[in-house]
């Protein structure tokens, strides 16, 4: 056979049995071990998935400008690698999303380049108050982080939880870490902060209005 006539073959085969066209390298192994069990775009709920994954893509996006605003302040202080390890974490919560943006085809919120900038001046605006303030800031955004997860975890498990298990054991486990860095938060003097009830209903009241605008736009 040519190789022109086995490349039709091989595309007339994808189109029969619903497989999905060839992504880049990542993209396309996240897709075929979601595909593995069950979770393909042709039998998810795509609105859904769609608003998940670019709202925790938007979110994950900021919690790294909050913390790279921190370390930008902090850094050089006792402090600094106490906030780089939770940065560390933030960073592959940050590549996972982006993997799956690709696999499902989600694009993402158009807001971007506004939260790179207001996530920034967060962590580095915050942190100018002392180790207490960017410590507060990180038990407010997580807390509020970690409140959203359970939120879709509920979401998927009342859709089909045997067909979003995968997308559910990531939710879960990015949840856990958002929860132990804000343990860490209240570990380093978080409430400490000045005037730290009110920092704190104030990042979280920006919280709600980023992940509604994030989950829309």
């Amino acid at each position: 056979m040519s190789c022109a006539g086995a490349a039709a073959v091989r595309s007339l085969w994808r189109l029969r049995t619903g497989a999905l066209r060839p992504l880049p390298a990542y993209g396309r192994r996240i897709s075929v071990r979601f595909y593995s069990s069950g979770m393909t775009l042709d039998n998810i709920n795509w609105a859904a998935v769609d608003r998940i994954i670019r709202v925790d893509h938007a979110g994950e996006y900021g919690a790294n400008r909050i913390y790279a605003g921190q370390m930008a302040v902090l850094g050089r202080t006792s402090v600094g690698p106490v906030i780089q390890k939770m940065w560390d974490q933030e960073k592959d919560h940050l590549k996972k999303f982006n993997e799956l943006m690709v696999a499902f085809r989600v694009r993402p919120t158009i807001l971007m380049p506004f939260w790179n900038v207001v996530g920034f001046a967060l962590g580095a605006g915050t942190a100018l108050l002392g180790k207490e303030g960017a410590m507060a800031c990180t038990v407010a955004v997580e807390e509020s982080i970690a409140h959203h997860y359970n939120n879709q975890i509920r979401t998927l498990m009342e859709e089909d939880p045997e067909k979003y298990e995968e997308l559910l054991q990531v939710i879960r486990k990015f949840r856990d870490e958002e929860l132990e860095h804000h343990d860490i938060g209240l570990e380093h003097d978080a409430q400490l902060a000045p005037a730290y009830a009110v920092l704190k209903s104030v990042i979280q009241a920006g919280c709600r209005v980023a992940i509604y605008l994030s989950e829309r736009f």
